[in-house]
């Protein structure tokens, strides 16, 4: 089937997200966030999150299908997100994805959040979304894949030993009182700052790391290097330390993710995630890969963070590859492998 209408509900975290697909198109993608509710706790509170699934998913489907202008009796399969993610919040989704496939008597298949947000990129750009190196940069992940095949062969490289970047962003975006989100607020902030004001450290990144780790991350030093001077330095001025703060962890995830395509041999970069409508982290990106030969896709900033079109997208490539559906009962698994792409 080259062009499969597919249905993609996500809800791994605080974002209740439908998208529908035909083929390579995007027809809907509907989004209920309760960001605004987590806001006041510095961060997102399971329950609160699994709650708000609840009261959005049914109303969030007829949304879409109005938008998509099609009827649920079109689909040709419905996509779900499995894991990882809360999984108070997963269960939600799963189950709803459940019980419409059930009704419609279509294939279900649930997949893995981290594989959806890079099979984004085949909405975006003609392009075979693979071979590929992949950066995944978000509040709860940040791991560099080798994608052989978007819907059965991933590699894990690295990934983060302790805080991701967005959950960096998140912390010292709160300790700053910039609030929360913390990625675009230090993104806000560091417009109007000087990047090479402050030399913060950059983590896993000496000729031992190089040797033992190269594709890992580690952000919890910076993370407390950037605490340490804002204690120290009570007069700081706060858009150069936003600035050299986002310049740490963008010069780390570049350079490890170009290093990465050099072992691997492979000419080609997608950056997907939250963290990827990061301004400075795009035209970082843009210039490093330029000079070094790396084909570079990003997809638009609204496709980067969590969202249903995603879960569609990696459906409908999972329909077109003859990808067997899900069987039997479908369970949420919190903390799913990225190996898995499917159950």
């Amino acid at each position: 089937m080259s062009e499969p209408l597919v249905l993609g509900i996500e809800t791994s975290c605080d974002e209740t997200a439908i998208g529908i697909v035909r083929g390579r198109t995007l027809l809907a993608n509907e989004i209920a966030s309760s960001v605004d509710e987590h806001a006041r706790f510095g961060g997102v509170v399971p329950e609160i999150a699994s709650r708000a699934h609840l009261e959005a998913i049914i109303p969030s489907i007829q949304r879409a299908v109005k938008a998509a202008k099609i009827s649920l009796d079109d689909l040709d399969a419905v996509a779900v997100t499995a894991g990882p993610g809360l999984v108070g919040a997963l269960l939600v989704g799963v189950s709803s994805a459940s019980g419409l496939a059930s009704g419609l008597s279509k294939p279900l298949y649930g997949v893995n959040h981290l594989a959806a947000h890079v099979s984004v990129d085949y909405l975006t750009h003609d392009l075979p979304t693979d071979p590929t190196i992949a950066l995944l940069v978000s509040g709860g992940h940040s791991s560099l894949l080798q994608v052989d095949d978007i819907t059965g062969s991933i590699k894990k490289l690295g990934a983060t030993m302790d805080d991701a970047a967005g959950e960096a962003f998140d912390k010292i975006s709160r300790v700053m009182g910039l609030g929360f989100p913390g990625g675009p607020a230090i993104d806000r902030s560091a417009k109007d700052g000087n990047a090479s004001a402050i030399d913060f450290p950059r983590g896993l990144t000496t000729r031992s790391d190089w040797q033992t780790r190269p594709f890992d991350f580690s952000f919890s030093g910076l993370k407390t290097a950037v605490a340490r001077y804002l204690e120290a330095t009570p007069n700081y001025k706060m858009s150069d330390v936003a600035a050299s703060f986002q310049e740490a962890i963008v010069d780390v995830l570049i350079l490890k993710s170009l290093a990465a395509c050099k072992e691997s041999g492979i000419d080609s970069l997608v950056i997907a995630g939250g963290v990827a409508a990061n301004s400075r982290l795009r035209v970082v990106a843009q210039e490093r890969c330029a000079k070094a030969g790396v084909r570079l896709r990003i997809p638009s900033p609204a496709l980067c963070t969590d969202n249903g079109a995603m879960v569609a997208a990696l459906g409908s490539l999972m329909v077109s590859a003859g990808r067997p559906p899900s069987a039997g009962a479908l369970d949420a698994q919190s903390s799913l492998g990225v190996e898995t792409v499917s159950l």
